[in-house]
């Protein structure tokens, strides 16, 4: 906390501003969409843009960000589903732009 002669001025992570001599606003940082849409994404809602798009992911399995292919405002997700794995690229306002990849699981033929 900011004090200020023994009087809380804002809470540990706001960012003071003032306007005035006698006027403090306080507010917190706001979260960029990328960072918004990681606390938010679990694999189900991943898998919901996924369809949307037209693929099948019935059971998601998980989504894990994928941080080399993300960008400022486009986060991207590895989405493993119970059979498929995507590549979805959250874009906000547009379309989910999904990439169906190769499985990496290999079956034995034995």
């Amino acid at each position: 906390m900011i004090g200020f002669s023994g009087k809380t001025l804002c809470v540990l992570g706001a960012v003071a501003t003032a306007t005035t001599s006698t006027t403090l606003f306080c507010t917190l940082p706001t979260p960029s969409p990328v960072e918004a849409a990681e606390e938010k994404a679990p694999s189900g809602i991943v898998a919901a843009q996924d369809r949307k798009q037209g693929f099948a992911c019935e059971n998601p399995v998980r989504a894990k960000r994928d941080p080399e292919q993300s960008k400022a405002h486009e986060a991207v997700w590895l989405l493993q589903c119970k059979t498929e794995r995507y590549r979805v690229r959250l874009i906000p306002k547009m379309a989910a732009k999904v990439e169906r990849l190769e499985n990496r699981e290999k079956t034995d033929s034995r």
